[in-house]
């Protein structure tokens, strides 16, 4: 098929605005499928569904025949719309020359519309503007279309009033696909390249790239090489996807699907790769390509030892449908044999906690969420430190530099205070404040990454009744006065619930989690004391009062020396049993760190 007759395009939007209905309706007025009998078609996870958000890209190829009767392949890469997987979203529109902008008519632009919709304006991308949900009655079409028509600068007729759910307004977004987005460029004569926007791993087939050709062509039987590793393999299928895979003879300039190389490993085909012709290789890659990096990291402990082997092999088998996830095997004092993790970010963490306990049935224990700091000692050595427990002594540590990011969020005005007040408890570096209109500000802030991983979001959401959005992205590292926080138990640090934390707030934070830690640590028969430590220096500590037996109740009456030589029995008891004893910690104690006010 010529290139002019070929759309490749994504839908761009923030959680919840309705991007993935907006799909399963051009997916029917296609005759992609007769009927939808489930929603969120291209979203297969259970977990996507019940969430309401897309974790991972998705591509699906329709056939369309437009108003002027010309037959038209459109390519739809849907997108994830959660801050985490940005580098998924930035991956996809490269792979696009236009994308569908949708705005909750409700709602109105949110902190994520705009973030991905800079990242398509980056990539060149024409948009084409949707304000979706106009038949709700909390719909406010005339408002929210002025907040798009500032954004974008473009006249208000532009814009496509449409109900995804109630199917209006369909059939003009898929006409402007094509009357509004530029066909691929045609190469066809120049050395294969091709991005890969997406990877998944089949038990038999191995590794499949989902791929845009840019230049060139890809068959069966060809040598391809991977640019970023220098590998090569033999191309065993190509095709396109129409929610199945459509074995095809060749994939050409311009046309997206997916290609089978033999690759053992989904790590071969890493998301924003090229691939490259091994006989006729092209000289440059595709631009934008990056590894991804885990901004989160936390450990998964079994919580039964035994346990372990199945946790790995299930780590295992989720890495090869999920290559952003890191991970790598850790020891314990408390806690055993585990592994330390990384993470994309929170939501990340949890699809894959989630994912653990029900696809492979596992009960696993979680340590507090961190991030990688940079550590630097006085002999000027470098030192990441993932884990509390790697960060060096006090006497050769010089500084510590951690992550920090910088975030939009967009609120209400008469919130603005309540948000400044929270950003300034966390630390925040207060940038401006831009007014999108008379009722909705944008604050701009630069956050320590620590500080935002917990419960930022849902403290924003509760000061501001659920009405601002936040998005953020990495900025870089700073130096901060940061301290190392141990929980001691009977003067055991317990390396668990370890905790770096900026100096100002670790005399508060010490005392909170040891209040904590009190009501959660069940009595034992002998007294245990808890403590917070910096270095050497204690700075709180309460105790866990002993369980008191009643060694006297069979003393009825006599000399009084008969209870006390009981009770002193008991006392040398108790203090040989605290020095042989070890206390058991509750789940929840773990999870104490993070319900700390």
């Amino acid at each position: 098929m010529s290139t002019q007759h070929i759309r490749n395009f994504c839908i761009i939007a923030h959680i919840d605005h309705g991007k993935s209905t907006l799909a399963d309706r051009m997916l029917e007025k296609t005759g992609t499928l007769s009927r939808v009998n489930v929603d969120q078609v291209l979203d297969d996870m259970d977990l996507e569904r019940e969430r309401g958000i897309t974790i991972k890209a998705h591509s699906v190829t329709m056939s369309y025949k437009h108003t002027a009767g010309k037959d038209y392949t459109l390519n739809l890469i849907d997108t994830p719309g959660h801050v985490d997987f940005t580098y998924e979203v930035s991956r996809s529109l490269a792979a696009c020359e236009g994308a569908v902008l949708v705005v909750d008519a409700a709602q109105g632009v949110e902190a994520q519309t705009i973030s991905n919709l800079y990242l398509a304006l980056e990539n060149d991308l024409t948009i084409i503007p949707v304000l979706n949900k106009v038949d709700l009655k909390s719909a406010q079409v005339e408002a929210v279309s002025q907040q798009v028509v500032d954004i974008l600068g473009i006249d208000k007729s532009e814009i496509i009033l449409s109900s995804a759910k109630a199917g209006q307004g369909v059939d003009e977004v898929l006409a402007a696909v094509v009357d509004r987005i530029p066909p691929p460029a045609d190469n066809p004569d120049q050395p294969l390249r091709a991005l890969i926007f997406d990877s998944i791993f089949d038990s038999y087939r191995g590794a499949i790239a989902y791929i845009r050709v840019f230049e060139g062509q890809i068959v069966p039987g060809m040598e391809i090489k991977f640019f970023s590793t220098g590998k090569k393999f033999e191309v065993a299928e190509v095709g396109v996807l129409q929610l199945d895979k459509l074995k095809r003879k060749k994939l050409a300039v311009g046309e997206v699907g997916y290609c089978i190389p033999g690759a053992k490993q989904v790590e071969d085909t890493k998301v924003g790769d090229t691939i490259i012709s091994a006989s006729n290789p092209a000289t440059e890659p595709l631009p934008g390509y990056q590894e991804v990096k885990p901004m989160v990291f936390s450990g998964l402990f079994p919580t039964e030892n035994e346990d372990y082997e199945e946790l790995r092999s299930s780590l295992e088998r989720l890495k090869l449908n999920d290559s952003s996830l890191m991970y790598e095997p850790e020891t314990s004092q408390a806690l055993g044999f585990g592994f330390r993790a990384g993470f994309l970010g929170l939501l990340h963490m949890e699809i894959i906690q989630e994912r653990l306990e029900r696809e492979y049935g596992l009960d696993i224990l979680t340590t507090v969420p961190n991030v990688e700091y940079r550590a630097y000692t006085k002999a000027g050595e470098l030192v990441l430190v993932d884990n509390p427990a790697l960060l060096p002594a006090l006497g050769v540590l010089d500084y510590i530099q951690e992550p920090y990011i910088s975030a939009d969020i967009i609120t209400p005005t008469e919130y603005i205070g309540n948000i400044m007040k929270l950003s300034q408890d966390r630390r925040g570096i207060y940038k401006n404040t831009e007014y999108i209109d008379q009722t909705r500000a944008s604050l701009h802030y630069d956050f320590p990454l620590a500080e935002i991983i917990f419960d930022f979001y849902d403290k924003l959401k509760s000061l501001t009744r659920g009405y601002a959005s936040l998005d953020y992205h990495f900025d870089d590292y700073r130096r901060s006065d940061l301290v190392k926080l141990d929980i001691m138990l009977n003067n055991e640090p317990v390396d668990a619930l370890s905790y770096i934390i900026h100096k100002d707030k670790a005399f508060e934070w010490g005392r909170k989690i040891c209040s904590k830690l009190k009501e959660l640590i069940p009595r034992q028969l002998f007294e245990v004391a808890v403590q917070a430590a910096i270095g050497n220096k204690i700075i709180s500590r309460t105790t866990v009062r002993a369980l008191r037996k009643n060694v006297t109740a069979k003393c009825y009456g006599g000399d009084i020396s008969r209870k006390r030589k009981l009770l002193e029995r008991q006392k040398e008891g108790k203090k040989r049993m605290k020095q042989v004893g070890k206390v058991e910690l509750p789940q929840e104690a773990f999870l104490a760190v993070l319900k700390v006010e």
